[in-house]
């Protein structure tokens, strides 16, 4: 009989499902020849999206951008009752009742409960571990050992979540860790951070246009959102932009979407904040925003990405001015959209994943202090379910990890 180890699936909430959260038993996978497998220590405690799509787009929030509304309070409710109702645009949703037991042995199928996914605005993981195993056919000079201490690049084909341990088919999709780089942070870097840093860089190369075209002028940048990818976001600008040739050239300023996330980025130097609170009329939240940024602004980064966001974000934008959303969100808000930018002389564009050689960058800035990690609390797996629960609420600042295996 094979081996079994634990695993941890959270799912999106779905009609009629009594507990999201599940802990299942699987059979331990077999190393790859050429590959690896992972003992993971942290992970980021995201949904991972199963059939029912009818709150995805609140689920997605939940774990990086924290927009409270009134969708959301109701999602908590319903969380804490354990009935939920769908809140689809699309209807009700017609899934029969679910029931699941939890610590139940499973037949190995890749497509069912593969565990813990970051189903935020991006797809991948945000995983960090230690290798348990190399493949039989690496040599000893491939670059990496037993017991060294990696995370994983998101790429394309990664299976739909993990569990206590997990294969990699190839090393190349391995960034070691450096001992100075605490192993609960470098697990926030592989989606959140690096989409982030993926935007930031794609607006960096139009903040060099405009500084050339415009000599004397500001470039105005607005980020928007609170969550783990806008504070991600203020502080990679500012490591990018700040810099003794240019930090009095560009203005950034936050749009908070919610109390914590302002009083957050309140600590960001050198950054404006603005609070969209969503009580109020959108006239006055474009007129505060528009104050605070001493007028229209030339780049847009929205990570708070609903449609109301976004049509907010282009009454702020002048004309010629880009903005950049995830790339899942585009899927379904730019044909909204494409034809009022075209109208506005403005451009909407979805931020690039972001490349292995960034992420490799992205770790040497972060180990160094170059760039500081936003918040993160850490919270034993076996608490899943109660850590879901408190992120329905928006009662965990910046990102919520689970730890799995205690090695430092």
């Amino acid at each position: 009989m094979s081996k079994l180890i634990r695993q941890v699936s959270i799912e999106t909430p779905a009609p009629k499902l009594k507990d999201c959260v599940l802990n299942l038993v699987v059979p331990v996978p077999d190393t790859p020849a050429q590959g690896a497998r992972i003992l993971v220590v942290y992970a980021g405690a995201c949904y991972r999206k199963n059939q029912s799509t009818s709150i995805s787009s609140i689920s997605s929030q939940l774990s990086d951008t924290g927009d409270i509304t009134t969708s959301l309070h109701l999602l908590a409710k319903q969380m804490q009752s354990g009935s939920f109702t769908s809140i689809s645009e699309e209807g009700p949703d017609s899934t029969p009742p679910q029931h699941h037991q939890t610590s139940v042995a499973i037949q190995h199928n890749p497509q069912a409960h593969q565990g813990v996914r970051d189903g935020a605005l991006f797809p991948g993981f945000e995983v960090a571990g230690v290798i348990e195993s190399l493949g039989s056919e690496l040599k000893p000079d491939c670059g990496f050992k037993v017991g060294q201490r990696v995370i994983l690049y998101p790429y394309e084909g990664v299976p739909h979540g993990y569990s206590e341990l997990m294969v990699v088919p190839d090393l190349k999709y391995l960034i070691p860790i450096p001992d100075e780089l605490p192993l609960a942070v470098a697990a926030t870097l592989p989606t959140g951070a690096l989409l982030a840093q993926s935007a930031i860089i794609a607006a960096h190369k139009i903040v060099d246009e405009l500084l050339k075209s415009r000599p004397g002028e500001k470039v105005k940048i607005l980020i928007v959102g609170t969550g783990g990818l806008a504070l991600w976001a203020v502080r990679i600008a500012a490591q990018h932009f700040y810099t003794p040739a240019t930090k009095d050239k560009i203005q950034i300023t936050v749009a908070s979407l919610r109390d914590e996330g302002f009083l957050v980025a309140k600590k960001c130097e050198r950054v404006n904040i603005v609070q969209w609170n969503e009580d109020l009329y959108e006239k006055q939240l474009i007129e505060r925003t528009h104050d605070a940024c001493d007028g229209l602004v030339d780049i847009v980064i929205d990570f708070g990405t609903t449609s109301r966001s976004l049509h907010r974000s282009m009454q702020c934008l002048t004309k010629g001015g880009h903005i950049f959303i995830s790339d899942e969100v585009a899927e379904k808000l730019l044909p909204k959209f494409s034809k009022r930018a075209e109208e506005r002389g403005q451009t909407i564009e979805a931020a690039p994943t972001g490349t292995i050689e960034q992420l490799h960058q992205l770790v040497k800035l972060v180990s160094s202090n170059e760039i500081e990690p936003p918040p993160h609390s850490v919270f034993p797996s076996d608490q899943a379910a109660d850590v879901v629960r408190k992120l329905a609420s928006s009662e965990i600042p910046g990102r919520a990890i689970l730890k799995f295996h205690d090695i430092e």
